[in-house]
């Protein structure tokens, strides 16, 4: 009897854990469609080679939806925040899980973890306080409304995901290794950097790619402090616009069915297929460590 009642109990565990992957997939797919269908207007009287390759945004005046300069200032303040979010989440990672006293540690996880409970708004608030003055300051500029400062709180966003997920991945690595390095003459920090972290990638390399994605697919922040300016710039010093601002700043005054509005779409079709393909590159990319 006890043993119907377990092969009951898994059948049923099986069954809903089968069931929320079907589901995940499902609104994953109707998510694409919607977007798909809310872009297709756009996509029907606007030349797809003009939007991906158009220099100028500018739906109300010129009617012209060209991606790049969106593009380009996403991945401009992409690129500053995982630069500036890669080393210190790693390497606070690594102090925390190996090198930290166990009431530091225990003191330092906690705090980490509270930190990604903080809301959009607020560290937009925070950045508009003290790190855009900070920037104009420094570098003498106009304004400090930059894609520097979009980039430095993103990372100091994405961080607790980082550390938090490369710190479990830290400690997941079995101790008799660490004991079997320290044994043939190794030193602490030999064992860490040429044993754990190497043995830590896979988790290291995921905690990074999901705080990519935050940092992608943050809309808040970035409207508040990159300056929202859809020019094509190369500099972490100039104002930018990213997509995600761009669909926060602009579907309230966009007239539900027109151009403008499914250009909107069209751009968040974009955002969706992008993120998507960080997601299916982290994945093939983790598959390849194990595999190895």
């Amino acid at each position: 009897m006890k043993s119907k009642f377990r092969k009951f109990k898994s059948f049923l565990i099986t069954k809903f854990i089968s069931l929320n992957g079907v589901i995940s997939i499902v609104v994953l797919t109707l998510i694409l469609v919607f977007l798909i269908y809310n872009s297709l207007k756009f996509f029907t009287e606007y030349p797809v080679f003009d939007f991906l390759t158009g220099t100028k945004w500018s739906p109300t005046s010129t009617e012209k939806f060209g991606l790049v300069p969106l593009f380009l200032g996403s991945l401009l303040v992409t690129v500053g925040a995982i630069l500036i979010a890669l080393p210190l989440g790693v390497g606070a990672a690594i102090y925390i899980g190996e090198l930290a006293p166990k009431v530091l540690r225990e003191i330092l996880k906690p705090i980490i973890e509270v930190l990604a409970t903080i809301p959009s708004v607020v560290i937009g608030f925070i950045g508009l306080q003290l790190i855009v003055p900070a920037i104009k300051n420094i570098f003498k500029l106009p304004i400090g409304l930059t894609a520097l400062a979009g980039s430095i709180m993103l990372a100091f966003m994405s961080l607790p995901t980082i550390i938090s997920i490369s710190e479990d991945a830290i400690n997941a690595v079995p101790t008799k290794f660490r004991h079997a390095s320290l044994a043939l003459g190794a030193t602490k920090w030999e064992t860490t950097y040429k044993v754990v972290i190497p043995a830590a990638s896979s988790g290291i390399v995921a905690s990074i790619m999901l705080g990519l994605g935050r940092i992608v697919g943050e809309t808040m922040t970035v409207l508040m402090l990159t300056g929202n300016s859809p020019r094509i710039v190369f500099s972490l010093l100039q104002p930018v616009r990213t997509i995600t601002a761009t669909i926060a700043a602009e579907m309230g005054e966009a007239v539900n069915g027109g151009l403008h509005y499914s250009a909107l779409f069209a751009i968040g079709l974009v955002l969706f297929l992008i993120t998507f393909l960080i997601n299916l590159t982290a994945d093939k990319f983790i598959s390849r460590i194990k595999n190895f």
